[in-house]
């Protein structure tokens, strides 16, 4: 990494500036990835037919939690969690009293399953992680026994697809960070999830921000306006 600087005073803006800007982009990497596979579950529990007992938004972010403990190096799988967690926050700060006619569970409980579960699958190195997102120790005394519950419940899933032929196809084209996030996880994942069948992956306008998976197409789409939204989100936290 090379910087060139015309006088000491332009250095020290320069490299605040860069330091922002690599949290910021940190921050906007963690949630795609983590909105990915959100969205990447629903995609699997339709495509798979499988029987979901409770909320299927429940259901995928429970093995979206999972798929990022298993998928990425520890220092990576903490940074994508830790913003994935201070994302739900500013969601429950930009939405302000939660709809509880919604489908998905307030952003806040969101928040906090989301920690239980991923300091659960390995409470040694993650135990610090938790303290500083202020996992409760009452909640933190179930969080071993959540993650085995669904690790038990979803590893015969991910077993079985490992072995299917059918993969996630990019549709997509622009610039931008969500795009190079996605087309480096869809790398990453070849070989280690299949499908009956190809599922494929738009990138497009969609006039608001957001991201989803349409059973009718089994497609999941990312809208390209995500990421201004999640910039805007992070300037906001």
């Amino acid at each position: 990494m090379k910087f060139f600087f015309l006088c000491l005073g332009s250095m020290w803006l320069s490299v605040g500036a860069a330091l922002a800007e690599a949290a910021e982009d940190d921050f906007i990497h963690a949630k795609i990835v983590s909105v990915f596979y959100h969205e990447l579950e629903h995609a699997i529990i339709d495509v798979m037919r499988l029987p979901i007992f409770g909320q299927e938004e429940d259901a995928a972010d429970v093995l979206s939690i999972l798929l990022i403990d298993e998928y990425f190096e520890e220092d990576s799988a903490q940074e994508i969690a830790k913003q994935a967690a201070f994302g739900f926050l500013a969601e429950a700060e930009d939405v302000g009293k939660p709809a509880f006619w919604d489908v998905h569970g307030p952003d806040e409980q969101r928040y906090y399953n989301l920690v239980c579960l991923f300091y659960g699958a390995n409470p040694d190195e993650r135990l610090e992680l938790a303290q500083e997102l202020n996992l409760p120790p009452e909640r933190g005394e179930s969080c071993e026994e959540e993650f085995q519950l669904a690790y038990d419940s979803w590893g015969p899933v991910l077993d079985e697809m490992e072995n299917l032929k059918g993969y996630l196809e990019f549709d997509g084209s622009g610039e931008g960070l969500i795009q190079s996030v996605i087309k480096e996880e869809l790398a990453y994942l070849k070989g280690k999830i299949g499908f009956p069948s190809p599922v494929r992956v738009f990138l497009e306008a969609c006039g608001e921000a957001n991201a989803f998976y349409d059973p009718n197409e089994t497609s999941i789409i990312l809208c390209t306006e995500f990421e201004d939204h999640l910039r805007r989100q992070f300037k906001n936290m």
